[in-house]
């Protein structure tokens, strides 16, 4: 009886183990981190987001207003990290962590903001949506971004192309939009400062 007794006792061991072993799995998240990065000249360039998925809803002109800054991804704010000094739309930026918002526009290109504190996206919320002006303050740069129209791309996506090795081009693809925008490394500039050290 006593051997019965043990057996039934590890048996429900067992099963209650396996029950408590169930119930911290987690599901997977709906936004899941992601990450990208690309050595261009002698910047490494790096992009951290989360991947939010369309699943059949209209995204741009109803769940991100037209007009309206978005912080670029979901969850926590999309940042870009440069490793060294780079140049985008003209300006110089220092090398370091910026946080990327965007202003979608229904038609035209939209509006690309690399913000230069990196805060958290929830620093910039007021009344439950992202407060433009404090965002705009904080702006290291803010520039359009050539836009395209058409297909579908179920899960956000940043992609960073190399262009020539110099030349970065950076795209956010979501839903059926593409948001580009060019960064120089400088390349020339620090191969000039290089040779004049000699």
């Amino acid at each position: 009886m006593n051997k019965i007794n043990s057996l039934i006792l590890v048996f429900a061991m067992v099963i209650f183990g396996s029950f408590s072993a169930m119930a911290q799995i987690q599901a997977p998240a709906l936004s899941p981190a992601a990450s990208v990065s690309q050595i261009v000249g002698f910047t490494k360039i790096s992009i951290d987001y989360s991947s939010p998925a369309v699943k059949g809803r209209k995204i741009f002109g109803e769940i991100e207003k037209y007009d309206v800054t978005w912080r670029a991804g979901a969850n926590a704010q999309t940042i870009i990290e440069f490793s060294t000094p780079v140049s985008i739309g003209g300006k110089t930026l220092r090398a370091g962590k910026y946080s990327i918002f965007m202003t979608p526009a229904e038609s035209g290109d939209w509006t690309v903001h690399l913000n230069s504190k990196a805060a958290s996206v929830f620093a910039y919320m007021k009344e439950g949506k992202i407060d433009e002006e404090a965002v705009a303050k904080d702006d290291a740069i803010a520039l359009k971004g050539t836009t395209e129209r058409g297909g579908n791309t179920e899960r956000l996506q940043y992609h960073i192309s190399a262009e020539d090795n110099k030349i970065a081009k950076v795209t956010m693809a979501w839903e059926g939009v593409k948001v580009s925008f060019m960064i120089d490394t400088l390349v020339d500039q620090k191969m000039e400062q290089f040779k004049s050290q000699f």
